[in-house]
């Protein structure tokens, strides 16, 4: 559960300090406006991580991945950045100035509180080829990065309806807005579609992330505990590092967690809960960020906005936990889903 607190982490190959003091507080000059030429400085892909950081087994983690594959496959040099606490549109702004002034591209913000810092730097260093994950920003260099996250997390309530015993369930969302809504309505319509009787408890931890929704590990585990009295059985959580807070309290109750974003029941740090993560709604953000790196790499960045779906496995359901296929009718149950998605005969609510 251990909080990263660093300010900048810098994969291998970017063995620089000053990195770390101008990515955080540095600031840009504007008659560098258009630099970032990867093919002149040799760097390539930098990435600006969300609230709760490296390590938290889950969405930004998932990032890390996307950023390690491009780094093996284009052997240049690439950087990864911490979220400070408490920190502005200005700080983030700062922080994304910094990267394209020092000739990383592209430089992608991991989380859509980078919208607003994102937009503004875009148009300063028009060379440079930018990315959001989970917002949608307008820019000739930008490519908004966003996914269908109501669909896995559909695939995710249909396997909760058929693990369920006690026909109650439950969903703890990290931070009260519409983007994890989306995971709600999602889990809520496949819960009730494979299993009418069943009831979703529901509940937000914060309203907003600066209240620490994203990145408590210790709210997770109450609102998980408190479900669990109430007979959930099993819990969902879209939460962030708070997640792992949800994680903990399933496998102390005996009862099953679903994970979020990454493959959870492989994840090292939460190794000792393992048997009770039935499954990890995906969230392939990693091949989301390696997409935009490639494309920048070949010379036709990405632009625009770019949906990852069902579709295109841009999401979808773990099967790693071999004790799923132990559970009466949820794999046929979750691969007769995907289909209805996919097919479009079911349509899955976002609200």
């Amino acid at each position: 559960m251990r909080r990263i607190s660093s300010l900048t982490r810098v994969a291998v190959g970017v063995a620089s300090l000053a990195l770390a003091a101008t990515a955080c507080g540095g600031t840009s000059n504007d008659s560098d406006k258009g630099s970032g030429d990867s093919s002149k400085t040799g760097k390539g892909l930098a990435i600006a991580y969300d609230v709760g950081g490296k390590g938290d087994q889950s969405f930004n983690d998932a990032a890390y991945e996307g950023l390690k594959k491009a780094k093996a496959e284009f052997k240049y040099k690439t950087a990864d950045i911490e979220p400070t606490d408490g920190e502005t549109d200005a700080d983030k702004e700062q922080r994304l100035a910094s990267l394209a002034k020092q000739g990383y591209n592209p430089v992608i913000g991991i989380g859509f509180a980078y919208g607003p810092a994102l937009e503004a730097v875009a148009k300063k260093y028009p060379k440079t080829s930018f990315g959001i994950v989970d917002s949608v920003v307008e820019g000739d260099n930008v490519a908004s990065l966003v996914f269908a996250e109501q669909e896995s997390s559909y695939l995710a309530g249909v396997a909760a309806a058929k693990a369920t015993k006690s026909n109650t369930v439950g969903f703890v969302g990290g931070v009260d807005i519409p983007l994890i809504h989306k995971f709600e309505a999602g889990y809520k319509q496949g819960v009730q579609d494979t299993k009418p009787g069943v009831k979703v408890l529901s509940q937000y931890l914060t309203q907003t992330a600066e209240e620490g929704g994203f990145s408590s590990p210790d709210k997770g585990k109450a609102a998980a505990e408190g479900q669990i009295e109430k007979k959930a059985d099993v819990v969902y959580q879209a939460a962030g590092l708070s997640g792992q807070g949800v994680i903990e309290a399933a496998a102390k109750a005996k009862v099953w967690a679903i994970g979020v974003d990454s493959d959870q029941y492989k994840q090292e740090a939460l190794a000792k809960y393992k048997d009770s993560i039935l499954t990890s709604a995906l969230k392939d953000v990693g091949g989301a960020v390696y997409s935009l790196a490639k494309s920048v790499k070949d010379g036709k960045p990405l632009t625009g906005t770019q949906t990852f779906d069902l579709k295109v496995d841009g999401v979808g359901l773990a099967d790693s936990n071999p004790k799923m296929a132990e559970i009466s009718g949820l794999t046929d149950a979750v691969a007769k889903a995907k289909e209805g998605i996919v097919g479009g005969s079911i349509k899955v609510k976002t609200e």
